[in-house]
């Protein structure tokens, strides 16, 4: 078995490895090459993997479970209000009008019950959110209108599927008595508005057990500070909500989706994302794999005029009803045509909806299994439709999308602030407070859980997570952003940070805090620009504050103060290239004492506006401006 087991990782991992660069060579989509690889190793091309190779599919879906728990993560209440139009008004129009037309025809020209075309019309009017997101993100138009109209859509259809399966029972018209090839459940025997109250209490536990259980739990497994363990953490909750969801019959992938909008706004919703990633980007792309693989070819031969025809027709309808919502949106000719062809195909929720229609004995197995088949080559022909709208109807339209919307204000989602800050203790809190103050946005990271709980009471909105993870730093919104605050408490910490930063985001502008003069070397000999030296900037107010005491006036000793930090910055720069050298340290740091010191008289003496008393206290512009004797 473990040999088994590993000659079919050998066989999928290269098949990937061959057909995906050989498809983005051609000007294809990764996901198309994922598809064509599951094809030709599949059971009706080189027959690498047997009839049994179907069961991939049980394990690749969980990449699509762990997709749909990051969507959910991403669903933030404020979030959502600000995309309602969208979501609400785009959303329910495709849902409602795919699902009505398809109806309406499989009563017409199919010899179906109502239960069935009904049941087979709401699996088909949902779209692929692995496929159409994954697309936008490889052609660059996540954040164009397209790219927002297209996730308002997709994440309406997510949260469609929990009122589907929670309705699917009641179409049931038999006490259920499943069949031997028919998917298995706890809830299988039962009554169906038993089923449909057992669905609506394992949604309510989930909400209730996210919120009240695990985000606690992952308090404490936070105040441990072991990576490893807050990932296996965000694997177990994962993993076991959708276990428990397929226990009573339902998508694990809706259960995932169910605990990212609970753990949405939380602390810990970054580092979630930055643990997840990794394992989403692998195992979605085995999940496009399985579905290449487990299209029955002999379903195909044996009907082949139903298959291609229905889905022909079912690609058809969901391109008019996507294209005239788009058109009522009111966008160009090109962005009507990369929404409605991006989702024209069926989704991998219609697997799960077709097998949970199997077991309440809603659709007969044979029908159930045409329908998946027309799924699956509908998912197959959206990167052939994309490439074809890009190529022949519509050519450059990603160049045209991309050049409109630089230009256009998408305020209706906010995903990204402008500024990053990591570490919010005494020195990266004074910086976020001064920014807030001011209507400056920040996400706000830090890695103690206790000063976590505490700012949150204050107000503030601080995420849990270790800045040092590349994951966790593109979660944050550092490719979008326009300035990173590095105002960790560790120095090490810091500049671990900060190069990676500089090796991953070269476009963000960094500021940075250094205790002293030792910690600035260091950052200097990774580039970085903007250094604030704690001890220096509150030594220099310090010895302002003594000036002004012993009688000199404000406004020269606050200028005074502010040319020995300017003077001071360039002197540390000029000593960092010689601090490995001790004579010659010694003899530089002699030298630019010496020359500041001097730099500083000639400043004072060269002063001209001996009458400026803004800077000055009350009492000493009073007597400043008493008449001389």
């Amino acid at each position: 078995m473990d040999t088994n087991f590993l000659l079919q990782a050998i066989i999928y991992l290269s098949a990937a490895v061959i057909c995906v660069p050989i498809a983005k060579k051609l000007g294809l989509s990764s996901i198309l090459g994922y598809l064509l690889a599951g094809i030709v190793i599949g059971p009706y091309v080189l027959g690498f993997i047997g009839q049994e190779g179907e069961d991939i599919m049980h394990f690749a879906e969980f990449g699509v479970v762990m997709m749909l728990f990051l969507i959910g993560l991403e669903l933030e209440p404020r979030k959502f209000w600000k995309m309602r139009k969208f979501i609400l008004g785009m959303g329910s129009s495709q849902v409602l009008g795919t699902t009505v037309l398809l109806f309406v025809g499989c009563l017409i020209f199919m010899d179906w019950k109502w239960e069935t075309a009904l049941a087979i019309s709401l699996a088909l009017a949902l779209s692929s959110t692995a496929i159409v997101l994954q697309t936008l993100k490889e052609k660059g138009l996540l954040n164009t209108s397209v790219g927002h109209s297209s996730f308002a859509v997709l994440l309406f259809q997510d949260i469609a599927v929990i009122p589907i399966l929670a309705f699917l029972p009641l179409l049931s018209t038999v006490n259920l008595e499943v069949t031997s090839d028919a998917p298995q459940s706890l809830i299988s025997g039962f009554p169906s508005w038993l089923q449909t109250l057992i669905v609506l209490g394992i949604i309510s536990t989930i909400y209730f057990a996210g919120r009240y259980v695990f985000v606690p739990l992952l308090h404490i497994i936070a105040k441990t500070r072991l990576q490893e363990l807050f990932t296996a953490s965000a694997l177990l909750l994962v993993v076991g909500v959708s276990y428990s969801m397929q226990l009573v019959g339902l998508s694990p992938a809706l259960g995932a989706f169910m605990a990212g909008v609970v753990l949405a706004n939380s602390e810990f919703r970054h580092e979630l994302e930055g643990d997840i990633a990794p394992f989403k980007g692998l195992l979605l792309g085995l999940f496009f794999l399985g579905v290449g693989a487990s299209i029955n070819f002999q379903l195909i031969i044996e009907n082949p005029l139903f298959i291609f025809i229905f889905g022909a027709i079912l690609t058809l309808v969901k391109f008019v009803v996507l294209f005239v919502i788009s058109r009522f949106h009111k966008k160009n000719t090109n962005q009507n045509l990369l929404f409605a062809f991006g989702l024209s195909q069926a989704g991998e929720f219609g697997f799960v909806i077709m097998s949970f229609c199997m077991q309440l004995n809603i659709i007969p197995s044979v029908l159930a299994n045409q329908v998946m088949a027309v799924i699956a080559m509908s998912m197959l022909a959206t990167p052939f439709l994309l490439l074809i709208n890009e190529r022949i109807i519509y050519p450059n339209s990603r160049i045209k999308e991309k050049v409109t919307e630089i230009n256009k204000d998408d305020d209706f989602i906010d995903e990204d602030n402008p500024v990053i800050i990591a570490g919010f203790g005494h020195f990266g809190s004074t910086v976020g407070r001064l920014l807030r103050a001011n209507k400056v946005t920040s996400t706000i990271l830090d890695y103690d859980s206790d000063r976590i709980d505490l700012l949150r009471k204050m107000g503030f909105k601080v995420y849990y997570g270790d800045a040092t993870r590349l994951e966790l730093l593109k979660a944050a919104g550092c490719e979008n952003a326009k300035l990173f605050i590095a105002a960790i408490d560790n120095p090490s910490v810091n500049l671990q940070v900060i190069g990676t930063l500089k090796k991953h985001f070269p476009h963000l502008k960094i500021l940075t805090r250094a205790r002293n003069r030792n910690d600035a070397y260091e950052l200097i000999d990774h580039k970085v620009e903007h250094i604030y030296r704690e001890t220096l900037y509150s030594a220099v107010n310090m010895g302002v504050d003594a000036l002004v005491e012993l009688g000199h006036r404000k406004y020269s000793a606050t200028r005074q103060g502010r040319q020995f930090i300017k003077y001071d910055e360039i002197t540390t720069r000029k000593l960092a290239e010689k601090r490995h050298d001790k004579m010659a340290y010694l003899i530089t740091i002699k030298e630019e004492i010496e020359l500041q010191e001097q730099l500083l008289k000639s400043d004072l003496y060269s002063q001209i506006a001996a009458t400026n008393h803004s800077w000055d206290s009350e009492h000493l512009k009073n007597n400043l401006s008493e008449p001389a004797d």
